[in-house]
């Protein structure tokens, strides 16, 4: 396992006591997750969909890579990544 430093998003801080980061340890971005439930219950349900996926509007990165573009919630972590967890943001087109 390695340890793992996870930035939580605005959103999210009110579930992890107002933690900015937190530090976990896991395998992979599925077993983070459930890290993240363990330590902080209510996590898992704004991360994941009702079939454990991860939400459209949540986006995961480790080391700036996006994981839709590695291996998903199966991407690997190694001792000392940094994983962000951005949510989507939704906007008008521009035009005024």
């Amino acid at each position: 396992m390695a340890k793992i430093k996870v930035r939580i998003p605005a959103p999210l801080q009110k579930i992890t006591q107002n933690k900015q980061e937190v530090s976990l340890e896991a395998a992979n971005i599925k077993e983070l997750i459930s890290a993240l439930e363990k330590q902080f219950p209510g996590m898992k349900e704004r991360l994941l969909d009702e079939n454990g996926k991860i939400r459209r509007f949540i986006n995961f990165y480790v080391n700036d890579e996006d994981i839709r573009f590695l291996k998903q919630d199966e991407t690997q972590l190694s001792e000392g990544n940094e994983v962000s967890i951005i949510p989507a943001i939704a906007g008008g087109s521009g035009v005024q």
